[in-house]
């Protein structure tokens, strides 16, 4: 800690301290985070460090930077970038009930999926995947913070004692005690979603018990109609209560109205090397060549390569003839009399028949559009049918919840009465494999 000079301490929670401090080397402001390791066995020790250097080399424009790392008196101390513009929490608590543009919540939510893209490409998970560790930079970037180090701390007593705090954002196999996924990332950033939307958590409850019954419902307030059907649609998509049936990250950034703002974030190269297409072939992968700045090629030619359906193209045949020399194969050749006999006969080309396909394409085309728009309009219309069910299925699971609750009573009346005695703290972080009963259990007796 000599190479800093603290500056105070700016949060707490179940990984340790967070603290501001100044480089004394090149006078730039970072945040370190204290992580107590004392109680660890040497061998969780080695894995706190192999932890550790995962972060090292995750580098992105949308994820925070990794500096540094070192041990000092039982403690792991991580130094990243501090981003001045604070966390998406306090951002949210601003707007004292105004809700954020539909642009604004797209923008932001695009940068949080490419920086999640870019930690489950590289098959790690973050699991703590909440707005008050996504951070604004000085001039409005959004930058992914604090993954990794819930899997550091997972074997700690410490992680255990503290982390009994509202699971605002723990999904349905979490709290059935399913193994953690990627999909309960993409649960998460739902729930992240819905903040920005509502400026409220989608799932909440006057205690704890009755919040993990919502969450296991997977029943949520509908988010207003102010917002566009492919944004409602997209939030309906993350908060499926299987996780087979959540889209994966990659899956979300394909969707047409995502995928056309991912330029305003990603250089075009950085779009290729995240990307990374590739065309497959019998001689290998080959990779699709990066869009060059100024020239006329789109995102979506990037984003998602069109469909191959010529036979030819799908094997990885040229479409188009090698040359030798100055001659072209598909050059008139004079055929010998031999081979004449088995020649193909050349079918012509029909001018009228060409005429006749210009013109009917435009038509076509309509047609297509016609039955896109009345498929949107049944869309919207089974949608709305749907959040009427919804209401209807809230309305009748706040009875069972109720009626679950006064069980509960009757059960806990010797142990205690489960409602909230004080405000549910926002610092602490879920138990990631807590089943429900346990975890009822747990905050019984927390509380």
């Amino acid at each position: 800690m000599e190479k800093y000079v603290r500056v105070q301490k700016i949060g707490e929670g179940s990984f340790g301290k967070a603290i501001l401090v100044k480089s004394i080397e090149d006078g730039r402001q970072y945040v370190i985070k204290e992580i107590n390791i004392s109680s660890m066995s040497s061998k969780e020790r080695e894995e706190s460090r192999r932890e550790v250097a995962v972060l090292a080399n995750m580098k992105h424009p949308n994820i925070v930077q990794y500096r540094d790392s070192f041990e000092e008196n039982g403690s792991l101390y991580i130094v990243m970038d501090y981003c001045e513009g604070g966390d998406l929490f306090k951002r949210i608590n601003a707007q004292k009930g105004v809700l954020f543009q539909e642009d604004q919540i797209l923008d932001w939510f695009v940068q949080i999926c490419l920086a999640l893209k870019h930690v489950h490409d590289r098959k790690i998970l973050h699991r703590d995947i909440k707005s008050q560790n996504i951070f604004l930079t000085k001039d409005g970037t959004i930058q992914l913070g604090d993954f990794g180090i819930a899997r550091v701390l997972n074997s700690t007593v410490e992680l255990v004692r503290t982390c009994i705090g509202t699971p605002y954002y723990l999904s349905p196999e979490i709290c059935e005690n399913k193994p953690y996924n990627n999909k309960s990332d993409i649960w998460a950033l739902g729930c992240v979603l819905y903040e920005m939307c509502t400026l409220k958590h989608a799932f909440e409850a006057g205690n704890m018990k009755n919040l993990v019954l919502k969450i296991i419902s997977g029943s949520f307030p509908p988010v207003s109609l102010h917002y566009s059907y492919d944004l409602r649609s997209l939030l309906s998509q993350l908060f499926k209560r299987n996780p087979r049936d959540r889209p994966s990250v990659n899956s979300i950034l394909e969707k047409g109205f995502i995928a056309k703002r991912i330029e305003k974030f990603l250089s075009p190269q950085l779009i290729a090397e995240e990307f990374c297409l590739k065309t497959f072939s019998r001689f290998g992968a080959q990779p699709i060549p990066a869009k060059r700045p100024g020239s006329g090629q789109s995102l979506a030619s990037v984003v998602s390569a069109p469909k191959i359906t010529k036979p030819a193209a799908k094997y990885g045949v040229p479409l188009t003839y090698k040359k030798y020399g100055d001659k072209k194969l598909h050059e008139k050749k004079p055929l010998q009399k031999h081979k004449q006999a088995h020649q193909s006969p050349v079918k012509k080309v029909n001018p009228g028949e060409e005429r006749r396909k210009l013109f009917e394409e435009p038509a076509r085309k309509r047609r297509l559009e016609l039955n896109e728009k009345e498929k949107k309009q049944k869309d919207q219309i089974s949608l709305m049918k749907a959040e009427q069910m919804k209401r209807q299925e809230k309305e009748r699971l706040e009875k069972i919840n109720r009626a679950r609750e006064q069980g509960w009573r009757n059960v806990l009346s010797a142990g205690g009465s489960g409602e909230m005695k004080e405000p549910v703290s926002l610092e602490e972080d879920p138990e990631p494999q807590m089943g429900m009963t346990a975890l009822a259990d747990t905050l019984t007796s927390a509380w």
